[in-house]
Formats: structure tokens, C-alpha cells, sequence
């Protein structure tokens, strides 16, 4: 039997007589199945007992003659419990509808990224992790992605400290693969972009990665995941305070405000945060405040009306890799990013449920460089001179070594800028049946507006785009068997239309069963298909645009010429999850691949005929085009397991294993490779890699471990990620334009391990102090060749509470 169609709890109010008010359910174990004898208890505001009953022989319970309240619900069945309910409001003759999930063991979590409705994770086949409040809480980072090194198949890689450029690879795919969502609002710059460099733990409840394709639910980015943040939401009858302050080396300041609670049918939730450092290196000073924010109002018919405001400003230093030249720059840069998001969901009957979203997203980013910095170096007599950054000698992790002065920045006028801007309006609408005990079917649609533009050197580039979506899905189940299959398809101002199938399947050959050493053994399968958008610079400078640019009686004819088409992925995984030890431990191995197709990359008019082009055509484009020319593959496996040592220890590690191989390019650097003279017989990608090798920055092996500790007003936490080596390039030009300062790309980046301790000590029921240490072993370390890491970091402060008692989730 599915889920209920709003999750662990469903509340559904249908008139009753005047002056009584009732609640009932049924209570259904981790694979949907109704348990009968199973005990509920029925709680008040301030986790009292106010009843208990038991369930019928179908699973169902009733409490009869409530009093009009908030209420929340417990249940355990031999060794399975309820998981985590959200408290539910009952009205003067309301009859409301409270159904109920246990769990067994560790598995508790509900989904809502794997399928068009909320989901226990149990009866998802997906590859999907959870991050929830407690874990952000026990890591004791200020940033999200620092949580995001935990999940399997996923590489976190930040450009330099805290505050710079910092992407996440899921699965082989690059950055701009993975759909990010901000409370249900699409993130991602136009094209695909997202730097998780400025996001705040601020405010967040969870963290959601879905780790395949599914552009079906969410069309334009998702090509390799989705991830998903969640704000909190007010919890206690009495409104709730936190303060916080803190501080540490290198000029590091935290602060923190919250406020959240509940009244009546209202729930209320604000947060904002100030976080400033001067990290290590000189210019590289890096502040953020962000705004936090959740309002809403249940109803007891089911109806729920929610609105989230999230706002972050941030400015950072840019010293540019000092590594590479000894010296730093002078460039800042300063970015600013609103999200808003309106959703309405009520359900209709037992049988529907409606959801209508309204989303708000403005981003833009500055870059100034004020003046050239280095050595100026001009042996052509250009006359406007280059400049050269100090005399260094780099070493790769492959042992190559090179020395000699890199441009650091080139001849033009200063001071120099760049920005970038873009804006999306969207709108989304669904509908859900239960159309019977095995089978879900929903269908919605979605449109959005999107305008952007870049700006550089004076010249503005802009772009307006409306795009629209529409899917269908399906969701059965049989005999320990959960499938779901949905078809998607998008109408993109771009490139028109795409239509995008997925299928996801879990099947159980155990049942759970806790009192038994070895528990389930579920069995899962998914198949399916991603787009991604070009990007405004990829939209404008494409060879259909450039063509169209041309007046009509000198633009040459080209037939079949077509508007730049969406990027792609067929992806598929399986996989298999065990239960351990009574339930106490769960541990999971997955094998996937990613084929990655028509992707985007700027094709040299002298290149273009090799694809088909015209010279004529070709040679009007002046210099290149953007074109759909590049193909790629990832595959490998991803392990992942936790467990439960005794009551006060988790541990919880991951390990991920990734093959990738460029199989089409025709960029200038992969035609063509470089050639340093110190290395003459070393093909060297300068910009890109070249065929038949990795792409950058996708190491093969990457793990983490967290280990955590709970008692009393203990908490201490030892987390750490362990990446292995990886392609790359340094980017970089001598002063005669020339290869010298290149290094040969396999296995450039190091390995590195970076090891964080975090804990915390309750002084008062209202009083914590925190200790954060990151980088415990004082590792010098970088993500990216010559980019400054930080060193052992540390901070230290205290965490007031301030009102705030009874309703919480239990």
C-alpha cells in the first residue's frame, strides 16, 4: 500500500457534529503495510498524554471527543515507532485525519526530491541522503557545503578559504548538472550556475540531494541530482529566542539571531546571521549576512499556506591564486541573492491533493579589479603592457615541476568590472489521486521568466527568456515492490522542446525486522534522462545567434541551422541496501553512469567545418561559435553506511569510487594540445581537458567519516573528507604568451584530508558554548591547484536560548 499522499502525517477535516471533535488514522510500518494492535497516544501542546488507544484489525485508530487544540501523535508496534510528526490542529466539530509511518532502526527519513509527492524513504528507490538540523548542528560550520562533503557520490570542491567559489560535482557531472532548490526555488543562474560559497547554514532545517537525473519534476539542471535546502519552520507554543556570538583566529566574528514560534493555526520562524573573516592571505577578507525566514498558516481541513523569504549579501577579497604568483591581487567582488517562494497545498477528500508554488529569485555579482598588478612586461612593444607576478616555482602532486613568472594581469584599461545579474519569476501547479491502494498519479506544470544579462568593459548582454513544463507520473506498489515512472517535457525559449523520461524501483527480498541481526534487503533501480539550458554567454555568442546577427543580404544560408539545443544526460543506476545488526546499522552500495551528451563548448571558426559547418558560415562568426560538440562519461560506485554504537555514539562514513573519460571535444586545447618545452613529450590541456583523458577536478576516490557523540550535555563530533588526486591545469601564460608555466594535467590537484572536530557544552538548560576546530591536522591543502586552503581554524562562543517550551516534533 502507498504512502498517504501528504506523508508521515495527513490531516484531513470533514464536518462533524457542532460540539465534538475527533481524530483517526492508520498506522502503517516502513513498507506502507497497516499494522493492527499497534499503540497511539495522543499528546497536548506540552507533550502531556491525553489519551491512548490501540489499532483494529485494519491498522485504524480513532480518539473520539477532543477538545479544539494543537496536538501532536506517538505509536510503537513491537520494535517499529513513529517517526517524526508534525503537530496538527483540530477545530471546534472537526473530524481530522492523522496518518501515521513507523520506522525500524535508522530508517526514518521522508523524501521530497525522489517524486512528485513526500515520500518515506523506505519506499523510494532514488539515491537520496538527508542532512537534517541535528547533523548541521553537530558539525558547527557556518556553511552548507561543509555538510554537503558527507554525502556519497558527491565532491565538494572550494576554490580557495572560506568565501570563494565553491561547486559541487555530483556523480561525474559538473557544477552547473545539479538543480538547486531554496525552499522549493529554483537557484541556479541562468544556464545552470550556483556557487555554494555564500550559502548560510542560516535558517536551514535540511538538506536534500537526490543523486540522478530528473528533469521529469524539474526540468532545465537537473542532469546528475537535485539539492534541495529546507527553512525551519516555528515549533513552540511560547515564542522561541536563540543568540548567538562567537569568534575566532584570523579576525573571525559569528552572530546569530533567531526567532520562531507558534499561535493558534500560525506558525512563524526569522533568522539572521553576520559572518565576517579576514581568512589568511592578504586580500581575502570575506563578510556575509543572511536573512532566514518561514510564515505560514495550517488550517484543519489540510489546508496549508506558506511563504519563505531568504536574502544573503556578501563581499569577499580576491588575492587570485597566490601560489601561482607570489603576490596578490587587488580584485573584489561583491554578490547579493533574494529568494522568495509562496506555496498553497490542501487536499480534497482523502483522495487529492492540490499544490500551487509561486517563486521569486534575483541574483547578481560584481568583480573589480582597480589596477594592474605585478611586473609590466611588454617584449612585442604592444604599449600597453602586460603584468608579471613574482618569480615562483610550482609543483604538482604528479612530482612535474615548473619556474618562471605567470601574467597575472593583462594589458587593458582599469579599472576593470564585470557584472552579472539575473532574475526568475515562476509559477507551479500539481495535482495528486489516490486512485486506489497501489496506485498515485500526479500531473502539473510549470512556467517561468527569466531575464539576465553580463556586463564587461562597457558592453551589455542581455537575455529574456519565458519557458514552460508539463509531467505525468505514476506510483505503484506490489508485493515489496515500489515503482515510479513519470515522463517530462519542457518548452525552452532556447532550444524549443525536450522531453525527458525517468523510472525509479525498489523492491524488498527481506522485510524489516529489527529483532533479527540481518534486517531488510532492498533491491533498487533507476534509469533516466537530463537537460540543462545554455547559458547567456553560450546563447548569445552560439553559432545561430551569431548567424542571425548578420544583415540579410550577407547572411550565408545554411540549411537545417537551428538554435542552440539543451545539454544531456542517460543516466542509470542499481544499487542494494542492508540492514545491520537489529537495526542499528544500514549500510548501501550503488553503481551508476552518466552519459553526458550535445554539451556546450566554444568551437574556433578554423574547427567548425569538422562539425558540419559551412566555411562561409564558419568564417562569419569571426573568431568561434558555442556548439554542441563535447561528450563525456562518469561511471563508478558510491558506499555508504551508518550505525548506532550503543545510545550515544553514530558513525556514519561514505566512500565514492568515479570513473570519467572525455570522449568528444573540439576545443582549441583538446585539437591542439600545448607543449611546455621542459616537458616535450607531455600533451598538455591548457584550458580543457583533452580527449580520452579525466575532466578537471574530479578526483577518483572521495570519502568522509563523521563520528558523533550525544549524552547528557555532551556533544562532540570528529568529521572528515578524504579526496584523492585529480586532473587539472594552472591556466596560466608566461610573459610571452607562452606554455612555460603549464604543468602536465593528470593527477595535478593532491590528495588531501581535511579533518574538522566540533562540540559543545550545555552550561544551563539555556546556555551552550560551542568549540569549532576545522582543519584539526593543520594541513596545508587545495582544492584547486594554487588556490590558498585554510589553515587550522578555530572558533569558540555561546548559544542563548530565550523563551520557547512545549510543542516541539517529538
Amino acid at each position: 500500500m502507498l504512502a498517504s499522499l501528504a506523508g508521515a502525517s495527513t490531516a484531513v477535516a470533514a464536518q462533524a457534529k457542532p460540539s465534538e471533535s475527533s481524530a483517526s488514522g492508520s498506522v502503517t510500518d516502513p513498507l506502507g503495510a497497516r499494522v493492527p494492535g499497534a499503540m497511539v497516544t495522543l499528546l497536548n501542546v506540552t507533550g502531556q498524554r491525553v489519551a491512548d488507544t490501540r489499532t483494529d484489525s485494519d491498522g485504524r485508530y480513532t480518539f473520539q471527543r477532543i477538545a479544539p487544540g494543537t496536538y501532536q501523535l506517538k505509536a510503537h508496534a513491537d520494535e517499529l515507532v513513529s517517526a517524526a510528526i508534525d503537530p496538527f490542529i483540530v477545530q471546534p466539530g472537526d473530524a481530522v485525519v492523522v496518518d501515521v509511518a513507523l520506522k525500524v532502526g535508522l530508517y526514518e527519513e521522508r523524501v521530497v526530491t525522489a517524486a512528485a509527492t513526500e515520500a518515506p524513504l523506505s519506499q523510494v528507490g532514488a539515491s537520496v541522503t538527508v542532512i537534517d538540523e541535528g547533523t548541521l548542528e553537530a558539525l558547527g560550520k557556518p556553511d552548507v557545503h561543509e555538510a554537503l562533503r558527507l554525502v556519497p557520490g558527491t565532491s565538494v570542491v572550494q576554490s580557495g578559504a572560506r568565501g570563494t567559489l565553491t561547486s559541487v560535482f555530483v556523480r561525474g557531472g559538473t557544477s552547473s548538472f545539479t538543480k538547486i532548490l531554496i525552499d522549493d526555488v529554483a537557484a541556479n543562474d541562468i544556464g545552470g550556475a550556483f556557487d555554494f560559497g555564500d550559502v548560510a547554514t542560516t535558517g536551514v532545517d535540511r538538506v536534500e540531494t537526490l543523486r540522478q537525473a530528473n528533469s521529469v519534476l524539474y526540468g532545465s539542471d537537473a542532469l546528475t541530482g537535485v539539492i534541495s535546502l529546507t527553512t525551519r519552520r516555528g515549533r513552540t507554543r511560547v515564542p522561541e529566542a536563540l543568540v548567538s556570538i562567537g569568534g575566532g583566529n584570523f579576525g573571525t566574528d559569528h552572530e546569530d539571531v533567531s526567532l520562531g514560534g507558534t499561535a493558534r493555526q500560525f506558525h512563524y520562524f526569522a533568522d539572521f546571521s553576520h559572518f565576517a573573516t579576514d581568512n589568511h592571505v592578504p586580500n581575502n577578507a570575506y563578510h556575509n549576512k543572511t536573512f532566514a525566514s518561514r510564515a505560514g498558516w495550517t488550517a484543519g481541513s489540510g489546508s496549508d499556506l506558506s511563504v519563505t523569504v531568504r536574502h544573503t549579501t556578501s563581499s569577499l577579497g580576491t588575492p587570485n591564486g597566490i601560489d601561482l604568483y607570489g603576490i596578490p591581487d587587488d580584485s573584489s567582488q561583491a554578490a547579493d541573492a533574494t529568494y522568495v517562494n509562496g506555496s498553497f497545498q490542501t487536499l480534497i477528500g482523502r483522495r487529492w491533493q492540490t499544490t500551487v508554488r509561486f517563486g521569486s529569485m534575483d541574483q547578481s555579482h560584481q568583480s573589480l579589479n582597480p589596477s594592474p598588478t605585478g611586473e609590466p612586461f611588454d617584449p612585442f612593444d604592444f604599449g600597453s603592457p602586460n603584468y608579471l607576478g613574482h618569480l615562483v616555482t610550482l609543483t604538482g602532486a604528479n612530482g612535474y615541476s615548473v619556474t618562471g613568472q605567470a601574467i597575472l594581469d593583462y594589458g587593458a584599461e582599469y579599472p576593470q568590472t564585470f557584472e552579472a545579474a539575473s532574475t526568475r519569476r515562476s509559477g507551479y501547479g500539481q495535482a495528486t489521486g489516490h486512485l486506489s491502494g497501489w496506485l498515485d498519479v500526479s500531473a502539473g506544470g510549470r512556467v517561468e521568466h527569466e531575464d539576465g544579462y553580463t556586463l564587461y568593459a562597457g558592453s551589455r548582454s542581455p537575455t529574456t527568456r519565458t519557458n514552460a513544463g508539463a509531467f505525468a507520473e505514476a506510483r505503484t506498489a506490489f508485493h515489496r515492490t515500489f515503482v515510479s515512472a513519470g515522463v517530462g517535457y519542457d518548452h525552452n525559449a532556447i532550444f524549443k522542446s525536450a522531453v525527458t523520461p525517468r523510472v525509479s524501483a525498489a523492491a524488498y527480498l527481506r522485510q524489516p525486522a529489527s529483532p533479527v541481526t540481518l534486517g531488510d534487503t532492498k533491491v533498487t533501480l533507476n534509469a533516466g534522462t537530463g537537460i540543462k539550458a545554455p547559458s547567456i554567454a553560450q546563447e548569445l555568442s552560439s553559432l545561430y545567434a551569431l548567424v542571425q546577427l548578420l544583415p540579410a543580404e550577407t547572411r550565408p544560408a545554411v540549411a537545417g541551422l537551428s538554435p542552440i539545443g539543451p545539454e544531456r544526460n542517460r543516466g542509470f543506476d542499481v544499487g542494494v541496501e542492508q540492514e545491520l545488526w537489529h537495526g542499528r546499522g544500514r549500510a548501501r552500495v550503488s553503481f551508476f553512469h552518466n552519459a553526458f551528451s550535445d554539451l556546450i563548448e566554444y568551437v574556433n571558426a578554423s574547427v567548425l567545418p569538422q562539425l558540419g559547418i559551412p566555411p562561409a558560415v564558419a568564417g562569419a562568426t569571426g573568431y568561434g561559435a558555442y556548439v554542441n560538440a563535447s561528450s563525456y562519461a562518469a561511471r563508478g560506485f558510491e558506499a555508504s553506511g551508518e550505525v548506532l554504537l550503543g545510545r550515544f555514539v553514530k558513525v556514519t562514513g561514505t566512500y565514492t569510487h568515479l570513473h570519467a573519460v572525455v570522449n568528444e571535444s573540439f576545443t582549441t586545447s583538446a585539437l591542439e594540445p600545448a607543449i611546455n618545452p621542459a616537458f616535450p613529450a607531455i600533451p598538455i590541456g591548457a584550458y580543457a581537458p583533452l580527449v580520452g583523458a579525466a575532466p578537471f577536478r574530479r578526483p577518483g576516490k572521495v570519502g568522509s567519516l563523521l563520528v558523533a557523540f550525544t549524552r547528557d550535555r555532551f556533544q562532540v563530533a570528529l568529521a572528515g573528507a578524504f579526496v584523492a588526486k585529480s586532473d587539472d591545469s594552472t591556466f596560466l601564460s608566461d610573459g610571452y604568451f607562452g606554455n612555460s608555466m603549464l604543468l602536465p594535467n593528470h593527477d595535478l590537484d593532491g590528495a588531501y584530508q581535511k579533518m574538522d572536530l566540533s562540540g559543545s557544552y550545555r552550561i544551563h538548560r539555556r546556555l551552550r558554548w560551542y568549540l569549532t576546530v576545522e582543519n584539526l591536522l593543520d594541513q596545508h591543502y587545495a582544492a584547486v591547484f594554487g588556490s590558498p586552503a585554510l589553515p587550522l581554524s578555530v572558533r569558540t562562543g555561546v548559544t542563548a536560548t530565550i523563551g520557547g517550551d512545549g510543542l516541539r516534533r517529538p
